[in-house]
């Protein structure tokens, strides 16, 4: 109820009528998971660099359906940040606004649920760009793969620590780690998480 709620409170504040479809029925048995790389993991002061994203229909992964978007820096690049994505300056000199980056992210997402792994660092940064543009927050539901995971390794009567780092699940679920963590095989590599898990629980 709560969440209805908010969700109408969210569609009042909207600016562009054209994105109201962020707030219609999603399509049954679809998701989308995605995955920012960002300047620093400061989410008041950081950048997202690159965004990936990538389908899900049934508990299959749409190869063919994927969002690959990079996007020019508007402030440093964090050195513990280029460790982990290799992404610098140079490399983003060609990439996207940051807004046109969101918008071609909103077109594609549409009102699906959307998947990630520490989800909530992510939608907080697309959050930063899509308020003062829009007016509003992501309205899409939220499904968290380290949330997911714990329900599933989690053992009332053997209570032991669960390792949720994002190699660890990959390793335990028996899912390949495909190359480097760059946003669209990070979104892909969760994905597969998301769709090994929902196949247990079924």
């Amino acid at each position: 109820m709560f969440r209805k709620w908010q969700k109408s409170r969210n569609r009042k504040k909207l600016k562009l009528e054209n994105y109201a479809f962020l707030f219609e029925e999603a399509p049954e048995n679809e998701q989308v998971c995605f995955d920012c790389e960002t300047t620093s993991l400061n989410t008041k002061k950081a950048d997202i660099l690159s965004i990936g994203a990538i389908k899900i229909q049934k508990h299959k992964i749409l190869t063919s359906q994927k969002l690959e978007l990079f996007i020019k820096p508007r402030t440093e690049i964090d050195e513990a940040s280029i460790k982990i994505h290799h992404l610098r300056h140079c490399d983003l000199e060609n990439g996207l606004q940051a807004e046109e980056a969101i918008l071609k992210f909103l077109d594609f997402i549409g009102s699906r649920p959307l998947v990630g792994y520490y989800l909530e660092f992510d939608i907080a940064m697309i959050n930063k760009y899509l308020k003062p543009l829009l007016g509003i927050t992501l309205p899409n539901q939220q499904i968290e793969v380290s949330g997911m995971y714990y329900d599933y390794k989690q053992n009332i009567f053997n209570p032991t620590p669960i390792d949720l780092r994002f190699d660890a699940i990959l390793k335990n679920l028996e899912l390949p780690t495909l190359g480097k963590h760059d946003a669209f095989n990070d979104a892909l590599m969760t994905a597969m998480m998301y769709v090994k898990l929902q196949s247990i629980k079924k």
